[in-house]
């Protein structure tokens, strides 16, 4: 087992990971965010949340300018060795995902769009403030959806958008559609050459995520962890080391930690 001496890399989801699934408060793990600042193990953040979510978050857990992984890996964002941040997008930018969502809804489609909302109604259906409802709403490279409409339909919606060349997942809350190219695990292997390469190090990673969106990424680390959830789906993983990945029997945050106590030696 990895302990907090190796080269660790901690990459995480935030909704009913280390976000509560329904106050949205990461609290509980403000005991592991601590010993983790303490022995500078890099947190990188790996959701569905857009950038203009991610960013106060990172500063109010307190790791400001990191890297993350905003929009189910359809956006990158990294830093220059001067400081300066960088955005990497996977696949179609959020114009032409939504202009063919548009058009779908002509088609007789019945689902919700993020963009249909007014920053109330998101407030109301999200649990999130009006602020940070709005913040929700401010997407560079993917569109989160409720869908409204039968399961004939939904198949027939995914064979459409497949034609253009974007998919629909399924996450914690919502269904997101993106390029066919953009997911968590790509963004997340991208990003590790990437900071492995700049750091001349290899990493030992450990993933933490709750809901099937959250599955390329968990594919991707040395260990995983999955938490608990309320997702209707369950979260399968191919991968066959069987030993290298936890389910835990707490939900949100208290299973964030209990994944962590599990996986990192206290040596």
């Amino acid at each position: 087992m990895p302990t907090l001496h190796d080269p660790l890399i901690i990459v995480t989801d935030l909704d009913g990971s280390l976000l509560d699934h329904h106050t949205y408060r990461w609290q509980p793990a403000k005991s592991w965010l601590k010993r983790l600042q303490q022995q500078a193990i890099p947190l990188i953040i790996c959701s569905s949340k857009t950038a203009a979510e991610i960013i106060p978050l990172q500063q109010q857990l307190g790791i400001a300018n990191t890297p993350f992984i905003a929009e189910n890996g359809a956006l990158v964002q990294t830093y220059t060795p001067h400081g300066e941040p960088e955005r990497h997008y996977t696949g179609k930018r959020y114009h032409d995902i939504h202009h063919h969502l548009m058009r779908l809804q002509q088609r007789s489609f019945h689902f919700t769009a993020f963009a249909d909302l007014s920053t109330e109604e998101m407030a109301r259906i999200t649990g999130l403030t009006p602020h940070n409802a709005a913040q929700a709403q401010m997407r560079e490279a993917s569109e989160a959806l409720i869908w409204r409409d039968s399961e004939a339909q939904f198949h027939h919606f995914t064979r459409l958008l497949a034609a253009k060349g974007l998919t629909v997942i399924q996450g914690g809350r919502f269904w997101h559609v993106m390029d066919q190219q953009s997911n968590k695990g790509a963004a997340l292997t991208w990003l590790l050459s990437h900071l492995q390469q700049r750091h001349n190090t290899v990493f030992t990673t450990i993933g933490l995520g709750d809901s099937p969106n959250d599955a390329p990424m968990l594919e991707h680390v040395d260990f995983a962890v999955i938490i608990k959830g309320y997702s209707q789906s369950p979260v399968i993983l191919q991968r066959q080391d069987r030993e290298h990945a936890y389910r835990t029997t707490q939900y949100g945050p208290d299973g964030w930690c209990e994944g962590l106590d599990y996986f990192i030696s206290a040596e």
